[in-house]
């Protein structure tokens, strides 16, 4: 037993133990910590067009929600800043609110719009929210009711039973979903799971073909066997994410078409994500997975697929800005189900990608050549990508 406790690779496989837990657990307990307790980090736009009691009640509401709330933007523009993701949920009072509150037997529609295209935590929670609102609202209705009927006392007993029950059902919210998923867990999840997959593939990938690298650009030439291996990567990157992608459209078929931009996204994705996790194996060899392992873990929060970026506590919403998994994950939102943005999470996947290639470049310039030796080259020391 003693010599497998003196032995590197075992010591190395401990220290991998320990150090696992301690990143997994630290990671994901700090950035799951900001749900709930963030929520009033998300906008709620609140459209009213009663100028009369619905003035009245948005006031009382704006004290009362646990939400940021604005009100100073027309339906149109609030519906596109929802498909956007710039608010989380909207509410409208209609023209004739106070008409319908003082018409006996008349009941009060408010239309509550949800995005769906969005992570389960956001969805659930404006759903809570509108039927929080509604239930509000009713009970400052049944308030100033009961106070009308408290001031005529000759009202008979039976007819302020039924005025009573008109009140309480006065108020009925009227949920409007857009960008809805197909039912099922793992159509709200499949963002999330097609990213990482193709993420974590290839960082795997990325550690092996840099050790490639090292040993072809001592035979071949440096920049020679850079140039060849970028080459490499266009191709597998075009290839590989097909696998996945049949796969879940084996489950779900989204058409023709919605497969094709899957396809070119996840393309993109998987050959940012080789140049994103290559820059830490060419700095550091093997030892590169020491970080691309937390960059990784940080991704399943910054990657917007549980929490929405208003809610990330800091270090996880900047992290956002240059994850390859956040862009992607959008982006698949928005292909699958809706949403807008589009072209901006494009762009910014690509930047992510280009500035990786940039930063690889000047890394792969400074890197000494180590001479050839035949059977002599770690084979499995990570270089470059």
């Amino acid at each position: 037993m003693k010599a497998y406790f003196k032995n590197k690779a075992v010591l190395g496989g401990i220290f991998m133990m320990i150090f696992y837990q301690i990143i997994m657990i630290g990671i994901f307990m700090s950035g799951y910590s900001a749900l709930p307790k963030n929520v009033d980090r998300l906008t709620m736009a609140i459209v009213n067009e009663d100028q009369q009691s619905g003035a009245q009640f948005v006031e009382q509401l704006q004290k009362q929600l646990p939400l940021h709330v604005v009100t100073d933007e027309s339906l149109e523009q609030a519906q596109k800043d929802l498909d956007n993701r710039d608010i989380q949920f909207i509410m409208h009072i209609p023209q004739d609110f106070t008409q319908k509150l003082a018409a006996q037997g008349e009941q009060v529609k408010l239309d509550f719009f949800i995005n769906e295209s969005n992570p389960a935590s956001v969805n659930s929670t404006m759903q809570s929210i509108a039927t929080q609102v509604s239930s509000k609202m009713s009970t400052q209705i049944q308030t100033q009711s009961f106070e009308a009927m408290l001031q005529g006392m000759k009202v008979p007993a039976d007819q302020s039973k039924q005025m009573v029950e008109g009140v309480m059902s006065k108020v009925t919210p009227n949920i409007v979903s857009t960008n809805t998923p197909p039912a099922g867990m793992h159509n709200q999840m499949a963002p999330m799971f097609l990213t990482m997959a193709s993420y974590v593939g290839a960082m795997i990938y990325s550690m092996i073909s840099s050790g490639a690298l090292n040993q072809l650009k001592a035979k071949i030439g440096k920049w020679r066997a850079f140039l060849s291996l970028q080459g490499v990567h266009v191709v597998l990157s075009v290839i590989a994410p097909l696998v996945g992608l049949a796969i879940y459209f084996g489950f779900h078929n989204y058409g023709v078409e919605t497969f094709l931009k899957m396809w070119m996204v996840h393309s993109l994705e998987m050959l940012v994500a080789i140049e994103f996790t290559s820059i830490c194996v060419l700095l550091l060899g093997q030892a590169g997975m020491m970080l691309n392992l937390p960059l990784l873990l940080s991704q399943t929060i910054a990657g917007g697929a549980v929490l929405p970026p208003e809610m990330m506590p800091g270090f996880f919403k900047a992290f956002s800005h240059i994850s390859p998994m956040f862009y992607t994950i959008h982006l698949d939102y928005n292909l699958l189900f809706g949403g807008g943005k589009t072209a901006e999470y494009v762009l910014g996947l690509a930047l992510v990608g280009a500035g990786a290639l940039v930063i690889n470049l000047f890394i792969h310039q400074f890197k000494p050549v180590k001479s050839a030796k035949a059977g002599k080259e770690p084979a499995a020391e990570p270089q470059f990508m």
